[in-house]
């Protein structure tokens, strides 16, 4: 089995969707393996990773309003407040969502679907720079 591993730093502005599929793509293609899968890991407790429609920027808005609406900042039931009122909701938001993804690949190429792409799903209202493991085994 051949495994290659690396570490992308992803930027973020705000809280927010951020595509990282061409990057991912970018990894696969230099390990220059025709076929397995590749993981995506993200190293946060804060923001997280989903696989989602990239065509119709108002689906992904549409997804990120739902999500705001289900865990609403300042709920006085929180006790991990340190951080400010945005910290509790991002865990929770990361905890419902995933921390990563497992994607085929086939000629070199992900296998995703014609409207997916990968993104990290930055919970902070603040700008990060998150960190990504992309692992690609074969």
């Amino acid at each position: 089995m051949a495994v290659q591993q690396e570490i992308l730093p992803i930027q973020t502005r705000r809280s927010g969707l951020v595509e990282i599929t061409a990057e991912v793509a970018r990894v696969v293609a230099r390990s220059r393996q025709s076929r397995g899968v590749v993981t995506v890991f993200c190293r946060h407790t804060s923001c997280s990773l989903v696989i989602m429609e990239n065509a119709d920027p108002s689906a992904r808005r549409d997804l990120e309003a739902w999500l705001d609406r289900l865990v609403p900042e300042d709920d006085p039931h929180f006790t991990h407040t340190t951080e400010g009122a945005d910290d509790m909701p991002a865990h929770i938001k990361m905890a419902l969502t995933r921390s990563s993804e497992t994607v085929p690949f086939a000629e070199g190429r992900m296998l995703l679907g014609t409207w997916q792409g990968i993104f990290l799903w930055e919970h902070r209202d603040a700008a990060h720079v998150r960190e990504v493991v992309v692992t690609v085994l074969t």
